[in-house]
């Protein structure tokens, strides 16, 4: 049984979102609605209001042993052949099955187009993943549709081949045009289920520049020469821009309403892992960023 203090009002939900990273928030509803999450000992809603000084107990499950199962799921298809696939994942989406997201993942809906035509490297519940996003980051992930095409792809982002471009919002005017932040992260020694900037962690390369300036927010172009877990919220919340929506990493006031960080994964560039051509794709931003962009543009 998991226990937490709460230190501040909010929606259960979301405090539990912020509090628990291994759950999304619809296994969080779940578990409420099936009252194995309890405010003060009490079964309770998601929309419950906490106040601080409230008890939250979790009650922890046995780990079931999870199976991939194709399901037919709408996905964005930007490119795919007999090697690869090239997918604009939406916000919300989790790329593979985990602990509180047994299914509706991406990984998921790529077994149910692929048909069993995928690269095993993963696993049983990663076939075809060869790197992921956080499930409220948008936008491209490249996915193998063969172990060849898996290892030669996995080779290049370990030898930072594959050049990654995200586009975010951020809290705060940054005042730089552009810059590097060469930070190494690690597992927050505060709060295990977090990242955060530390002497013990892995080398971590982000580099931004800014492409517009409004009345309190910035709108970034983020190109990462590293792949660690949350790099671009962690480094952008360490020297104080944190990106709007990040339940996790901001702590601040979301005004647009939006649910996860305002963060896109734009452009991809790698070479084919069979022909060695270069290759370049693009995403445009979720309808919801343009509109966030052009109320900004407006004031």
């Amino acid at each position: 049984m998991k226990r937490f203090l709460i230190e501040k009002e909010n929606r259960l939900d979301k405090e539990i979102a912020s509090l628990e990273n291994d759950f999304s928030r619809e296994a969080i509803q779940r578990m409420i609605k099936e009252q194995k999450i309890l405010v003060n000992g009490k079964p309770t809603k998601a929309s419950y209001k906490t106040s601080i000084g409230d008890i939250v107990t979790i009650e922890e499950t046995e780990p079931v042993e999870i199976e991939l199962k194709p399901q037919e799921i709408p996905i964005n298809i930007i490119y795919e052949d007999d090697d690869i696939l090239i997918v604009n994942k939406e916000k919300g989406m989790v790329v593979h099955p985990g602990n509180g997201n047994p299914d509706k993942t991406l990984a998921n809906a790529v077994a149910a187009h692929c048909k069993g035509s995928l690269s095993g490297i993963g696993g049983k519940i990663r076939p075809g993943i060869v790197h992921r996003i956080d499930k409220d980051t948008s936008g491209l992930v490249i996915i193998a549709k063969n172990d060849i095409a898996h290892i030669n792809l996995s080779n290049q982002i370990q030898k930072r081949k594959v050049k990654k471009t995200y586009m975010a919002l951020v809290r705060g005017v940054i005042k730089e045009n552009e810059a590097t932040i060469n930070m190494p992260i690690g597992r927050s020694s505060k709060d295990r289920k977090k990242m955060a900037v530390s002497k013990t962690g892995k080398e971590a390369i982000t580099h931004f520049k800014v492409l517009n300036r409004f009345d309190g927010y910035t709108f970034i172009e983020v190109n990462i020469e590293t792949g660690r877990t949350h790099q671009i919220r962690v480094h952008m919340a360490e020297i104080g821009y944190p990106i709007v929506g990040d339940e996790v990493y901001s702590n601040g006031k979301n005004p647009f309403g939006v649910e996860g960080q305002m963060l896109h994964a734009a452009k991809l560039e790698f070479k084919h892992p069979k022909t060695g051509e270069t290759m370049s794709f693009e995403a445009k931003l979720p309808q919801y960023f343009i509109d966030i962009i052009r109320k900004l543009e407006q004031k």
